[in-house]
């Protein structure tokens, strides 16, 4: 079972996601970050109302996904958290970046707390 302890770094977590991704959005990450960049490349030769409605799509069906791992049973909700977790430890990359650059990378300033919670969530 997972803690409540586990539970709460999770939720306090959530806010921090929204606030990085305000960060990354304002400061233009899409337009210089090499991962987004290899990621989404194939939406650069579609139309927007194309493209909007394709990530849409992929992301119901991963939260539908999601959200019927959590129901099955206590063993996938574990994998689930390991994974959240993964993404806590992935959000240093915008620090690599950052040295790379020699300067203020976008997100780098909200991946800091990634790194904090990251660092309860993987003691815990």
């Amino acid at each position: 079972m997972i803690s409540q302890k586990l539970k709460t770094i999770f939720y306090i977590s959530i806010p921090v996601f929204i606030v990085h991704g305000v960060e990354e959005y304002f400061y233009g990450f899409y337009d210089i970050d090499p991962i987004f960049q290899f990621f989404f490349k194939y939406f650069d030769v579609m139309t927007t109302p194309q493209a909007v409605f394709l990530v849409f799509q992929i992301m119901l069906w991963l939260t539908l996904v999601v959200f019927a791992l959590s129901v099955m049973n206590q063993k996938w909700q574990l994998w689930l958290m390991v994974f959240l977790g993964l993404i806590y430890v992935f959000e240093a990359h915008h620090f690599v970046e950052a040295i790379r650059f020699g300067g203020y990378y976008p997100g780098v300033v909200t991946a800091t707390a990634f790194l904090v919670i990251g660092f309860f969530f993987w003691k815990e």
